[in-house]
């Protein structure tokens, strides 16, 4: 029997009356498909589904899946861009009048969306009942992490962030704006909060949650941000004395999907390249999403990408500063960039040239490129591409983004140790990382204090390029606060000339953020 429209409707509509005549409440019901969080946390499932949505805002746009990576290591000296969108190029000069500039907003927004869920964790995990309690802690001190990192990024970038410690759905509830000062103490807070409760591993589908190792090598990082280079050398000696972390043979490993959450990684972001319904170019956060990284895609190589980022010179005659043991070149360069080899003009050096796997399988650098002399001169960034078993780039890459791992650890021990003590203890751990790549010994009578500061700063740079590590550096070193320093990375990045002291140092805080919640902006915008 065919029923029409307006039949159907007044059908609804008498069984509606007749329902509600024998039950009043019958529209007070719980959406089923629609959780809230009174009716939500009851049950150990829902802590540990809600644990998850918080890493999984670490896969944001604004987070690891792309801009991040553009706020470090495209404003930092080593890379730079030229995209043609030219409000992103001017992003990484330090030229931005938009202060709601879409990657400056999604960066804010989406740490805060982090932020908020793991408020969620830590204000509604503790009471539910039933629940084991070293789950129930565990879950805890994960958000209490992921928190802390969140707003080690935002500290880091913008200075005077408001500290949002407690989840409100309440919109004339305002947040205070904490100082610098008082945002990192509540980020050495929680990470002390977290370090007791997490486990020193994982096992199985719980693989890539934060581990003690990794809460006590992030407060490790936050005490030398604060220059408190002895409790800094506190927690990393913890991490290198509790046995669970080493150096992987290879390099490389450090960066494919093939060899991810290995014995050199403390902590990295999950991605994975599973299609959702295609390429998710728009990043979106629903359950339709990819969780692909998106930063191959938008670094590739002519041809192979947007190359919307890319590396100055300056990096590869740094590798080239010294052979390995056997007359090399570093054979982490190669790892770190696509680069002319053969270019004398950029790069003279005696050394041969590296062993080049080539470029998406097409040969190698300058067979690619040979008669673009433009693209030829140019150098990009081959750490985290997918070269090594792609023939493209897109939006869904499965490498894991390593946030920490074990050779940062021993350099910035290295770095703690010295300010302590001076360069004898330290020498040693800058060894192990040199080893591994083939490089002759250091040797401690070598170094005075001072010269050892500059030997980090090299050791840093041919390690850990390209791994959002240096902004943090150029901060702590303080080479961001005066003429002097700021004058030594423009002989590196042209792009520091545009650089202000006293307000580049920091991003405007997201203007419509600045009128709504009456937040005070940041110094020169």
């Amino acid at each position: 029997m065919k029923v029409n429209f307006l039949t159907r409707l007044g059908l609804a509509g008498a069984l509606l009356l007749s329902a509600t005549a024998c039950e009043k409440n019958l529209l007070d019901q719980v959406n089923p498909n629609l959780p809230t969080t009174e009716s939500f946390f009851k049950t150990s499932e829902d802590a540990v589904k809600a644990s998850t949505a918080c890493y999984a805002g670490l896969q944001g746009l604004g987070m690891y899946r792309r801009w991040l990576n553009f706020a470090f290591d495209l404003r930092d000296d080593t890379g730079f861009s030229q995209s043609p969108w030219g409000e992103l190029a001017d992003f990484t000069h330090f030229v931005q009048t938009n202060y709601n500039f879409e990657v400056s907003r999604d960066i804010w927004r989406d740490h805060y969306r982090t932020i908020y869920r793991c408020n969620q964790v830590i204000a509604n995990v503790p009471g539910i009942q039933g629940m084991d309690a070293t789950l129930q802690k565990r879950v805890v001190a994960e958000a209490r992490f992921l928190r802390a990192l969140s707003y080690f990024n935002l500290v880091s970038l913008y200075g005077n962030v408001p500290l949002a410690l407690a989840p409100t759905t309440d919109l004339n509830t305002v947040p205070p704006q904490g100082t610098e000062a008082q945002v990192w103490a509540q980020v050495i807070a929680d990470l002390q909060a977290a370090q007791t409760d997490l486990p020193p591993s994982y096992t199985g589908n719980d693989v890539g949650r934060a581990t003690r190792g990794a809460a006590t090598t992030l407060l490790g990082k936050a005490y030398m941000q604060n220059k408190r280079w002895a409790d800094a050398q506190t927690q990393f000696a913890a991490v290198i004395s509790s046995g669970k972390y080493s150096l992987t043979a290879n390099y490389t490993d450090n960066f494919r999907h093939t060899t991810e959450n290995n014995a050199e990684s403390i902590f990295e972001v999950q991605f994975s390249d599973e299609k959702k319904g295609g390429n998710d170019a728009g990043g979106g956060p629903d359950a339709t999403s990819s969780q692909g990284g998106q930063r191959s895609q938008f670094w590739g190589v002519p041809g192979f990408g947007f190359n919307d980022g890319e590396v100055r010179p300056w990096v590869v005659r740094e590798f080239l500063r010294e052979p390995t043991v056997a007359g090399q070149r570093d054979p982490r360069l190669a790892a770190t960039v696509f680069y002319n080899r053969f270019d004398q003009n950029q790069f003279p050096t005696a050394l041969p040239p590296d062993n080049d796997r080539g470029v998406y399988g097409t040969g190698n650098f300058e067979t690619r490129y040979a008669g673009n002399s433009r693209d030829l001169g140019r150098v990009f960034w081959r750490k985290y591409q997918t070269d090594y078993y792609r023939t493209f780039e897109d939006f869904d890459s499965p490498i894991n983004q390593r946030v920490m791992r074990y050779a940062d650890v021993l350099l910035l021990q290295a770095e703690a140790i010295n300010e302590v003590s001076g360069p004898a203890n330290a020498v040693p751990l800058i060894n192990q990382v040199r080893q591994r790549a083939g490089l002759a010994p250091l040797t401690t009578a070598t170094f005075t204090q001072a010269m050892l500061r500059s030997q980090l700063m090299h050791e840093r740079v041919t390690e850990l390029t390209g791994e959002g590590v240096r902004w943090f550096d150029l901060q702590r070193w303080g080479l961001l606060d005066n003429a002097a320093g700021i004058n030594q990375l423009k002989a590196n990045d042209p792009d520091f000339n545009n650089f202000m002291m006293g307000k580049s140092r920091l991003l405007p805080l997201i203007q419509s953020d600045v009128d709504l919640n009456k937040l005070q902006q940041n110094p020169g915008y």
